[in-house]
This record gives structure tokens, C-alpha cells and sequence, in this order.
């Protein structure tokens, strides 16, 4: 990428001040000022073109949003890479689901930009994400972008969307993917970039009045217990004991738009008992009144006690948020809206990078937090030994992670003696 217009040479060497700070995030650090960590005792014998962090601020401050995506469309690049050459989102698995969410960041100064109120009524800035995963795999993020802390959560998701397919299909991934959502993203739009992607989707949808009524016209007799919190298997009746039943009944959504919009695929109802009459709304009929419903809108292929467990994992997404948190996304660091839009995309391709680390690493890393890959792997003390313009690194005896680290070492193309 390059930062055409940049003053002050804060566009030149884009490629060494981008991985600077990729490496100082996959390191741990959350601020422009922690970048200065790979510049800290014998680091600079290890590492060469590290930028100081006020050089790296300047960077950032120097982008548009062109260049923010252009920094997109490298690190998708980097992303399909990474996956090509780690595996880290097998490529063989039969079904990869693509879970798209979005989280409002809690800033602390009204002089960031874009920075707002919204339906979490604190200060802040509003980012999407989409991650892939499989059932042998953990998340990773595809796509990524920061929105004004005030902006809707469904606010520009079918394009984000379109470009995370996209990304995905580009990872060499030919399997069946299902896209999943909550009922944020529950949309004509969401829905037509699926169809056309070829891809199958599983959206949450609130419960309003159209869909309080298909619920009523579901038969009695066509729920099914599931194993649910504190469910019994009653191994005489050959049946589950559970306060969650689920049905499905066929539905047509989105009739009030355009006809070639008119979606008609399956409403599946998990219901609840309610615990506490007292929520119940005003004017609602008793089958309300006793449960509590959740309904999916999917067309996916899998019978209803397979497709129903299935959507409810699109809570992973929650793990990324908080490995996010703990890391990069600490904080945006910026009062620049272009600037901590860039370290977004930076804080998933750091994640990415140690999420890939930890996959060659051990069939644990491969699916253990990103903090506890950088704790094991990554935050490691040694000893700096230089002979013959050659530097070893003598790394702790009776270590527990050795052979992990080592697995990973000789992955990357380097060479580890015992």
C-alpha cells in the first residue's frame, strides 16, 4: 500500500512501519506507546527496521480512509496467505461457518472522532467483524470495520459481508459455509448477498408480531425436548427431560419489500419456560406467557436438531471480542477516526498471526486464547549469545512448552538445537 499525499514523510517505508506495528501488537501491546516493546532490552539485536512509536503514531495519523482500505485489501491478502501456508482454517472440513457481529468500543474523550452514544448508552466507537471457523478450528477474522459509536449494529453489514465471502472463498475454502447473525442483521439485504454468494445463512430474528403469529400455528404435538441447561435423559422413554422445546414451521419473509426479495425458507422456535410472569408483555396470549421464545430464519440444509445447536455457536464470537480486548483493541489509541480504523485492521491481522503461530505450534495452541498462545510462546526470556556473526538464543531448560516452541520454530524455516 502506499500513503499518497502523506506530509512529512509519514508515508515513506509503509510495508517496515505496518509490520512494526503487526509485531508490537502481537506482542501484547494496546497503545501507539507500547509499540515500544520489540525496542526494549535485546530485542534490537533480534529485530531490525523497528519504528519508534511517535513514527508510527505519525503513520497512522497520516491515513485517509482510501488508504484504510487499501491497508483492507492487504491484509486480506495476508489473511488468505496465512491460511494457504498454516492451515489454520481447514480447507477439507464440510461445513465452515461465517459468524458476523459487532461490539461498541468505550472510549473516554469526546475529542476522538466519530465517537458517540448509542444503543449501549455509552461513549464510543461501533466495529463490525466477520470471522470464519470450522469444527476442528478456531475463529478468524476475515473482515473488519469501525463505524461511528452512534451507527446501527446491521449498519453496512451486507457489504462487509460480500467482501468477507469473498475472502473466504479465496482461502481455497470449497465447502458448504452458513453464515450466522444475530437478529441485528436480520435482512433483505444480509439475505440477497447470501443467495448470491451461493451461501447458506442462519439469522436470529426478534420475535414481533408476524412471527408471533407462525409461532401460534405450530402444532402442539411437533415440539421436541433438547438438552438444554439442566436437562434429564430419561433413558425408559428414550427422551430428554428439558425446559427447551424446538419446532419449525415454513415462513416468507421480507414480504412488505420488492417481490425478488420475498425469502421463503424455515422459522425454527426454540422456546423456554419463563421463569418470571411479571416480563411478560402487556397483551400478550398465554402461550407467551408461559414461554420464552428464540427464533432462527434459515434455509440451511441440516434437520432441526443438528440446525439449531448450530446457530446458537455463533456466540463464539464473543471469544474473539474479548481476545481482541486483550490485546490490540485495549484501546483505540487515536483521536483520528482514519487512524484507529487502521489499527483495527492491524489488531486482526495480529490476531490472525498469532492464532496461525499457534496452530503449528501444538494441537492445544491451535485452539487455546491468543493470550495464553503469546504467554507460552511468545513472552519468552532468553539468553543472547553471539559468535561468528551468528546469534543464538538460549532459551529456559526444562521448559514445558519446548517442543511446542520448537515445532513452530522449524515450521517457519528455522533451525533449533537440543
Amino acid at each position: 500500500m502506499t500513503l499518497t499525499g502523506a506530509k512529512n514523510g509519514a508515508g515513506t517505508a509503509a510495508d517496515a512501519k505496518t509490520m512494526s506495528i503487526v509485531a508490537g501488537m502481537t506482542s501484547g501491546a494496546d497503545s501507539i506507546e507500547d509499540l515500544d516493546v520489540l525496542r526494549q532490552g535485546g530485542l534490537p539485536k533480534l529485530f531490525g527496521g523497528v519504528r519508534a512509536p511517535s513514527t508510527l503514531g505519525t503513520f497512522l495519523r497520516a491515513f485517509t480512509w482510501g488508504h484504510v482500505r487499501q491497508l483492507e485489501s492487504a491484509i486480506r491478502s495476508f489473511t488468505c496467505n496465512l491460511a494457504t501456508h498454516t492451515g489454520f482454517v481447514p480447507a477439507g472440513d464440510e461445513v465452515v461457518f461465517v459468524d458476523i457481529d459487532s461490539k461498541v468500543k468505550q472510549v473516554y474523550g469526546p475529542a476522538k472522532q466519530g465517537a458517540s452514544f448509542g444503543y449501549t448508552k455509552v461513549r464510543g466507537l461501533h466495529f463490525q467483524i466477520v470471522t470464519v471457523k470450522t469444527v476442528t478450528c478456531a475463529p478468524v477474522i476475515v473482515a473488519t470495520r469501525l463505524r461511528k459509536g452512534s451507527a446501527n449494529s446491521g449498519k453496512g453489514a451486507a457489504s462487509l459481508l460480500r467482501e468477507a465471502l469473498s475472502t473466504v472463498r479465496a482461502m481455497g475454502i470449497t465447502a458448504q459455509i452458513v453464515v450466522r447473525a444475530d437478529s441485528a442483521y436480520f435482512s433483505y439485504k444480509v439475505v440477497d448477498v447470501c443467495r448470491k454468494a451461493g451461501v447458506r445463512f442462519s439469522l436470529a430474528v426478534a420475535v414481533k408480531k408476524t412471527i408471533r403469529t407462525a409461532i401460534e400455528q405450530i402444532p402442539a404435538d411437533a415440539w421436541t425436548a433438547i438438552a438444554y441447561t439442566n436437562a434429564i435423559w430419561d433413558s425408559e422413554e428414550d427422551r430428554w427431560i428439558s425446559d427447551a422445546e424446538i419446532a419449525e414451521i415454513p415462513f416468507t419473509a421480507f414480504t412488505s419489500k420488492k417481490k425478488t426479495f420475498h425469502t421463503t425458507a424455515r422459522l425454527i422456535v426454540r422456546r423456554v419456560k419463563r421463569l418470571n410472569p411479571k416480563s411478560v408483555p402487556d397483551g400478550q396470549a398465554e402461550l407467551f406467557g408461559v414461554w420464552r421464545h428464540h427464533v432462527i430464519f434459515t434455509d440451511s440444509p441440516f434437520v432441526l436438531a443438528q440446525a439449531e445447536p448450530m446457530h446458537r455457536e455463533h456466540a463464539c464470537v464473543e471469544q474473539v471480542f474479548a481476545d481482541l480486548e486483550d490485546s490490540a483493541l485495549g484501546h483505540l489509541p487515536s483521536g483520528k477516526f482514519t487512524a484507529n480504523a487502521a489499527w483495527l485492521t492491524l489488531a486482526a491481522a495480529a490476531y490472525n498471526l498469532t492464532r496461525a503461530a499457534g496452530r503449528l505450534a501444538s494441537v492445544f495452541h491451535a485452539k487455546a486464547r491468543t493470550g495464553t498462545i503469546r504467554r507460552h510462546l511468545i513472552h519468552i526470556p532468553a539468553r543472547l549469545a553471539t559468535r561468528a556473526c551468528t546469534i543464538t538464543l538460549h532459551l529456559p531448560e526444562r521448559w514445558r512448552w519446548a517442543d511446542d516452541f520448537t515445532d513452530l520454530w522449524t515450521a517457519t524455516g528455522q533451525r533449533a538445537q537440543t
